[in-house]
């Protein structure tokens, strides 16, 4: 609705410049609207991946900077880098672990989303897998790449041990739900909203070993916005109005009173349960624009100290973060205007 709304007030701006200007004012008009651009975009189906996205779509932001935004779904990082790689896939949204292929070279991030803690090791007392000890020889289901991987290895490490201790089972995140509740594994790692199914549905039996705040000392817990190296260097000034309309989403979604609107969209989407949506709302600090100006120092604290943890477990080179991270996409995105 307020989409529409937004419309019919530009066509009565547009009609009052015919009428008062004539030709000449809508000639001058024309020559300020930002040139039309197709983004391919890649999301996840869930709450962190798309809050920011869905509400900026809905709310005509995308439309303001004349941004047609072109969806398309996978399942975890590593797969739309795959897909960006290609060519396919113009802009995505990754989840940490998919943050060591971005300090590699492979990708560059543009767009902070949030700091999670939305990760989690999920053990089961019928398994023996209830403490970080009880994991060692056990079966557990994560995936490759992703931070799945990512909090498996800390929450081994954590309890003396490394994936050689463990059976790894490698699998995409539907069929970590699958696998756990159906018993075949004995353990697993993964993220919400995920997590909050296993967990529902294991009830008394399961157990949430570790989530991103157990390592908080170690490391943060990021999801960003990316583009492939190329793509962002011909292409900065469609990242900036990519970004100003998204975080104008981020801070929509930002006031809880929209939890419910938002999570209504999002369930249209990807066809959830709004209420398993509404129960994802506090798994993270979500970004806003005011965030960003107001403490680019902090968002480059974050990124210094996750490359940190990737380089001490041998995932990673240590690199410049400016390498890698468009801080300066950020900074003019989320400009005052």
């Amino acid at each position: 609705m307020r989409k529409t709304w937004k419309k019919l007030a530009a066509m009565a701006v547009t009609a009052s410049m015919v009428i008062c200007g004539g030709a000449m004012g809508v000639s001058a008009a024309t020559e300020e609207e930002p040139e039309k651009v197709t983004v391919n975009v890649a999301y996840m189906p869930d709450y962190a991946s798309l809050n920011g996205l869905i509400s900026a779509i809905e709310l005509g932001y995308f439309d303001d900077e004349n941004i047609d935004v072109q969806l398309t779904e996978f399942s975890d990082g590593p797969t739309i880098i795959q897909a960006m790689e290609s060519g396919s896939i113009d802009v995505g949204y990754i989840g940490q672990g998919a943050h060591k292929l971005c300090i590699n070279g492979k990708a560059d991030i543009f767009a902070l989303a949030h700091v999670s803690n939305g990760d989690a090791v999920i053990g089961s007392k019928e398994k023996g897998t209830d403490t970080i000890e009880g994991l060692k020889g056990k079966t557990i289901a994560y995936s490759s790449g992703t931070s799945s991987e990512d909090i498996l290895n800390k929450t081994l490490a954590k309890g003396g041990m490394t994936m050689d201790d463990i059976t790894a089972m490698d699998m995409d995140a539907t069929n970590i739900v699958t696998a756990m509740l159906s018993g075949s594994v004995d353990a697993c790692a993964t993220w919400v909203p995920n997590s909050l199914k296993v967990l529902e549905e294991l009830g008394d039996d399961g157990v949430q070993l570790t989530d991103n705040k157990t390592f908080i000392d170690q490391t943060v817990s990021l999801a960003s916005w990316i583009a492939m190296p190329k793509y962002a260097e011909e292409n900065h000034d469609v990242l900036v109005r990519f970004a100003r309309a998204l975080y104008k989403g981020f801070d929509y979604r930002a006031d809880h009173s929209h939890d419910d609107e938002v999570c209504g969209w999002i369930a249209d989407k990807i066809k959830l349960e709004k209420n398993s949506l509404l129960d994802q709302v506090e798994v993270a600090d979500w970004t806003t624009s005011e965030f960003i100006r107001d403490h680019m120092d902090d968002v480059k604290g974050y990124y210094e100290l996750q490359q940190k943890s990737f380089v001490e477990s041998g995932d990673c080179e240590e690199t410049p973060v400016d390498n890698y991270v468009l801080f300066d996409v950020m900074e003019e995105a989320c400009a005052e205007e």
